[in-house]
């Protein structure tokens, strides 16, 4: 099993609440979940990174991940596998709903990494979001201000294509 690291960062409380669910799911410890507000963690140590964001306004990457883009930028990410998941609101923001997820997939889709692929846009308000690439999300995305109840079913479809 390769090495894994969960790197979020959250405005709001729910994409670190997302980010604990999944390391419970996938038997990841505490001591390999790491908040790039406070704890930037080192991300040399894993194999595998887990990168996930909350969306603000317009699909934007809140302030912090801004400046964590650099760290990722810097970073040798050669022939690491990384997932993305991003929380928003697919009903106020359809059309850019977990944009911020797109633009960390920019940052990296051509550092030599392997990026996971998404969960199918179906059964979301937000099929046009320029997170969505050939029907498909570049991650998770979740909804957890409208579609609490879907989080665990897409969760778990997800984490099904993470392959560990």
């Amino acid at each position: 099993m390769d090495k894994t690291g969960i790197f979020y960062g959250s405005s709001t409380g729910t994409t670190e609440k997302i980010a604990e669910a999944i390391a419970k799911k996938l038997g990841i410890p505490s001591v390999d979940i790491h908040n790039i507000e406070s704890n930037s963690g080192d991300l040399s140590a894993y194999d595998f990174l887990i990168l996930g964001t909350s969306s603000t306004g317009i699909g934007d990457l809140p302030y912090f991940w801004e400046d964590y883009l650099d760290v990722l930028k810097a970073a040798d990410l050669s022939g690491k596998k990384i997932a993305l998941f991003c929380c928003g609101d697919s009903y106020t923001y359809s059309d850019s709903f977990c944009g911020a997820m797109r633009k960390i997939y920019d940052a990296i889709k051509d550092r030599g990494c392997m990026i996971v692929e998404g969960v199918s846009a179906d059964g979301y308000e937000a099929g046009d979001s320029d997170a969505v690439i050939d029907g498909k999300f570049l991650g998770l995305a979740i909804d957890n201000d409208n579609e609490e109840d879907k989080t665990p079913e897409r969760m778990d479809a997800w984490i099904k294509l993470l392959d560990r």
